[in-house]
């Protein structure tokens, strides 16, 4: 047997941490980090039955654990004892996280001179948190919306689901996607006049983990097939086991369900989002990274005239705000009808404030477009007449 770090996440800060535990010998548990084999067939074969009797990474504090983390990621177990403490709180935190409605004429003041560039997380930012995850539909007026943004400004949409997934519901060629918490990324395909080059931006640094990817969702799968309401969702280069559907007193069997899959993966990783469980691949990539690469990819790594906004829900979307906080440029917006600890600047309640905040935005480029092109027109009238 030899020891192995696996990555579980803390319960009161929702941040992973390595733990070591007993493995067999096998070279692909050398290290946690390491790369997966290449063909498809070699991993780790193992039946429901002695999944579930592993009792290493089924230990009741373990799990229960996962639980707490669980109940921290849904918006419905934020209580708190007393009304006046929670109003305290809820006042507190919004003098912190403004309303990007409220403080819009703050926001493109700051703005001025630069190049707004637009990211928008998709569930639960441009459509709401359904039960059914396949049925996360965007309305036609959030469409239309998220479609003269991209008129104005370069916009991309940066999700946890599947590229191709998100594209189905959002169906605008001109937009860059990065799926996969980013580890899916492509430019537009027509129509944008800030698309770099002759072909769209592709790229995919976790391909190497499609086949590793592919067996631990096929075992999911078949762990999970009892739990009534749990769904796995393929994410191509990630996965994630929804719970919204799950009754809270079957959240410990399904933890356990899971744990025991991951155990046989170490170099997977376990985080959680709004009623999910997202299992990634250990490489340092996240919705941080994909910002920095599209950005670098539409050319203003380097640029102090670019203003980046994110848009986002989840606790994944805060690797995003944190960058935008340490490059010093931008915003980043919380959707949020509740307190949460957060790197964003601002906040909006639901995906009705969204819209309403990037209409807003392009009322507001629109205004100020026709003031450059009046005073343009002054200019050269004045030039003529001397």
């Amino acid at each position: 047997m030899t020891n192995q770090n696996v990555v579980v996440p803390d319960a009161k800060s929702g941040i992973n941490m390595a733990i070591t535990v007993a493995v067999s010998g096998s070279s692909l548990f050398s290290s946690a980090a390491q790369k997966p084999p290449a063909v498809p067939g070699t991993y780790i074969t193992i039946s429901k039955k002695k999944l579930l009797q592993n009792l290493d990474i089924n230990t009741g504090a373990r799990i229960n654990a996962w639980v707490d983390s669980m109940r921290a990621s849904s918006p419905t177990h934020i209580k708190s004892s007393s009304p006046h403490l929670s109003d305290d709180h809820h006042n507190s935190w919004t003098m912190h996280h403004p309303s990007a409605l409220d403080m819009f004429e703050q926001i493109t003041n700051a703005s001025k001179g630069k190049q707004i560039v637009m990211f928008l997380d998709y569930d639960g930012t441009l459509s709401p948190i359904v039960d059914d995850p396949d049925r996360a539909f965007m309305s036609d007026s959030m469409r239309a919306t998220v479609r003269k943004v991209a008129r104005y400004f370069p916009t991309a949409i940066v999700s946890g689901r599947c590229r191709d997934k998100v594209y189905s519901f959002v169906r605008l060629a001109e937009l860059y996607y990065a799926g996969s918490h980013g580890m899916d990324i492509k430019g537009p395909s027509k129509g944008s006049k800030y698309k770099k080059g002759a072909e769209a931006v592709l790229f995919q640094p976790a391909s190497e983990y499609l086949p590793m990817i592919d067996e631990v969702y096929k075992a999911l799968l078949e762990v999970t097939k009892d739990t009534p309401g749990a769904k796995v969702e393929n994410n191509k280069f990630c996965l994630s086991v929804h719970f919204r559907c799950v009754d809270e007193k079957k959240w410990s069997e399904l933890a356990k369900q899971v744990g025991s899959v991951l155990e046989m993966y170490p170099s997977l990783r376990l985080t959680q989002g709004r009623k999910v469980l997202e299992i990634r691949p250990t490489i340092k990539w996240d919705k941080g990274k994909a910002l920095e690469f599209l950005l670098e990819s539409l050319g203003y790594a380097n640029c102090t005239d670019v203003f980046p906004v994110y848009i986002g829900d989840d606790r994944t979307d805060e690797d995003a705000f944190k960058v935008l906080r340490e490059r010093g440029q931008g915003f980043g917006i919380l959707v949020s009808k509740t307190p949460k600890d957060t790197n964003a600047s601002y906040s909006l309640q639901e995906p009705s404030e969204v819209m309403a905040f990037l209409r807003r935005l392009v009322d507001w480029k629109k205004l100020s477009l026709r003031r450059q092109f009046r005073i343009r027109r002054r200019l050269e009238e004045m030039k003529m007449s001397l």
